[in-house]
């Protein structure tokens, strides 16, 4: 029997390892907010397989790489340095979307959907903004 319970668990944990790892948000969870680009092979070869293996498991994966964004590749082309978005934080502190979207399309040459609704939004904190080395306008 205790050869039995070893292999019975030793599948069980096999399972959930490869569960947890099957997706993308917890690989990148950096990426999570992309609203489009090219697919990571990488990530859709771990949901893959775990819609190989478990049908349910890798299509929730699958639903939530691409809900998230977390499948998507990161184009690195196209970054910013915190400081140059400092102009767009008004006196309130508040950020002026019209004004960030200027500065993003100036340099970057894209004009991103700042409206649109799949748009995932954070909030930062004074901590965040020293740890940028940014001080904060309010």
């Amino acid at each position: 029997m205790p050869m039995r319970s070893r292999l019975v668990s030793g599948v069980l944990i096999a399972t959930l390892v490869s569960q947890l790892t099957a997706c993308g948000t917890l690989f990148y969870p950096e990426r999570r907010g992309q609203i489009d680009g090219r697919i990571d092979p990488a990530i859709a070869v771990f949901n893959a397989i775990g819609l190989l293996f478990y049908v349910i498991p890798g299509l929730v994966a699958f639903g939530i790489d691409f809900a998230t964004g977390a499948i998507y590749l990161p184009d690195g082309r196209y970054s910013l340095a915190p400081e140059s978005l400092q102009e767009a934080i008004g006196a309130d502190g508040q950020v002026d979307t019209a004004h960030l979207k200027a500065i993003i399309e100036r340099e970057t040459g894209r004009s991103l959907p700042l409206d649109d609704p799949r748009l995932i939004q954070h909030q930062g904190s004074l901590e965040q903004l020293a740890s940028l080395g940014l001080a904060s306008a309010a």
